[in-house]
């Protein structure tokens, strides 16, 4: 139950950053859902596919529809009080990336996958989606750029095979790993850490 509950959550917050970031390119309503749902189940659905999963979880569980719907009505209701878009979309945006890597993490282990695969497939998880909806909205995607973006999802896996191998419990291996990720992508931003950029001066 706690895990799916942090699956709801990565929804939750996975739609309302695809939600603010179409009312930032000025879509209209069917626009902002398909950028909402896409942005939300998009690494999911990639995931899903990679280890044979089909359908793909959402198709089988229509609370995920559900949640998606509330909060794409829920962040156009409250728009006006989200007068700082660009704080919003990245508390949000911060969240999923912090869920999803974990529950691709945990669908790899399920699977019996390499830790190395496992890894990988947590980063997608968290990233694909937002890598969908830069791309639908006409931005480089932000895990192309120069922002620490799935470097960090790279390490939260780390530190969750760390603590897995140092047997701590579930609950508290959970919230570490995700905490731990939320936290570096905060102070990525409030310090302006980045990767080196590979292109010409």
């Amino acid at each position: 139950m706690f895990f799916y509950l942090l699956d709801i959550l990565g929804t939750m917050a996975f739609t309302i950053s695809g939600v603010l970031t179409a009312l930032n390119k000025k879509m209209d309503p069917f626009g902002v859902f398909v950028i909402a749902f896409v942005t939300a189940v998009g690494g999911g659905t990639l995931r899903d596919v990679l280890i044979g999963r089909t359908p793909v979880g959402w198709m089988q569980d229509l609370n995920y529809v559900y949640v998606i719907t509330a909060g794409f009505i829920l962040a156009i209701i409250f728009r006006k009080k989200l007068d700082k878009l660009r704080t919003s979309l990245f508390f949000f945006d911060t969240i999923g990336l912090g869920v999803f890597t974990l529950i691709g993490l945990e669908k790899g282990l399920d699977v019996n996958l390499h830790p190395v695969i496992c890894i990988a497939l947590g980063t997608m998880t968290a990233c694909f989606g937002g890598v969908t909806r830069d791309i639908l909205c006409n931005q480089i995607p932000v895990v192309f750029r120069r922002e620490i973006y799935a470097t960090i999802c790279i390490l939260g896996g780390c530190v969750f095979f760390l603590l897995k191998a140092l047997d701590v419990s579930d609950g508290l291996l959970y919230i570490l790993t995700s905490g731990v990720i939320i936290t570096v992508r905060l102070m990525a931003v409030v310090f302006k850490w980045s990767l080196p950029s590979l292109g010409k001066n």
